[in-house]
């Protein structure tokens, strides 16, 4: 189950049941059942001072993923994931991209760092990113074909 909270934010996610169904597709393509994931939206504020405090990074950073899975036993993935929406509209526009757009590319990130995709070495980044264009294109044409 896909759930969605917002903390010191009044973003709201668009179409909520059409991106749980895709993240259950997107875990379903890399091997796994979709157990229970929360989104949570918030500020860059909170956002920076839970990088400092769980992580000890002390900068800003569009997403940070508590997993929960267990992807030897059952292969359920859950999992907490955290997105500043402030870090993912700036990024938005650095890469040219819509907000919308990018929003659903860090929602599927978080869904993939708990399918077990790292993203710390440049192969690895570049792996990532890869999938990620293959699951936005798999949201198009799920829900927006007419965008393909």
């Amino acid at each position: 189950m896909v759930r969605y909270y917002n903390d010191s934010t009044t973003y709201r996610l668009r179409e909520k049941r059409k991106i749980a169904a895709w993240l259950k597709c997107v875990a379903d393509e890399e091997g796994y059942t979709l157990g229970d994931v929360t989104y949570i939206f918030c500020s860059s504020e909170v956002h920076r001072k839970m990088n400092i405090d769980f992580i000890g990074h002390d900068y800003f950073t569009d997403i940070i993923t508590f997993d929960y899975s267990d992807r030897k036993g059952t292969r359920v993935v859950s999992g907490d994931i955290f997105i500043d929406v402030e870090t993912v509209a700036d990024n938005a526009r650095i890469y040219g991209a819509t907000a919308r757009e990018e929003m659903l590319r860090v929602v599927v990130h978080g869904v993939l760092h708990l399918c077990g995709q790292k993203d710390k070495s440049p192969r690895a980044e570049k792996q990532m990113h890869r999938k990620e264009d293959k699951y936005l294109a798999l949201y198009k044409q799920m829900f927006a074909p007419e965008l393909e």
